[in-house]
């Protein structure tokens, strides 16, 4: 069974830190969750998805203009792991954070950040205050 599953969210006060880490496991369609690219994404409350950063099976990383120079995100030594390093939170950081994969099949096409990947986990709450 294939699942996406996220941890690490929290409450903490501006300029805090919080590492987030999505633990992905089973297979779709023959393919290792490892294979295709990854990510993190967040909705803040009333607004749009929005991505955060995404890791590729080939080892590339992106993030957002938005959150550049404050979070990072990588890979574990266990590569079904990928972690979110967030510092120097800010309120607007405030939202809940997906982590998705872009495995063939047909996902969920109804998640609020379906346009951006196919399969995602139930969210993290981060609140900075």
């Amino acid at each position: 069974h294939v699942q996406l599953v996220e941890s690490g969210g929290g409450a903490v006060e501006a300029g805090g830190s919080l590492r987030l880490s999505c633990v992905a496991s089973g297979y779709i369609d023959g393919y290792r969750f490892e294979d295709r690219c990854m990510g993190w994404f967040r909705q803040a409350p009333g607004a749009r998805c929005e991505m955060v950063g995404t890791f590729s099976n080939n080892g590339v990383t992106y993030v957002d203009d938005s959150v550049k120079g404050r979070f990072t995100i990588s890979q574990g030594s266990a590569k079904n792991i990928v972690y979110l390093q967030m510092n120097s939170l800010k309120p607007e950081d405030t939202g809940v954070y997906y982590c998705g994969a872009d495995w063939d099949g047909p996902g969920d096409p109804d998640h609020p950040c379906s346009s951006f990947l196919r399969y995602w986990g139930h969210g993290t709450q981060v609140t900075v205050s």
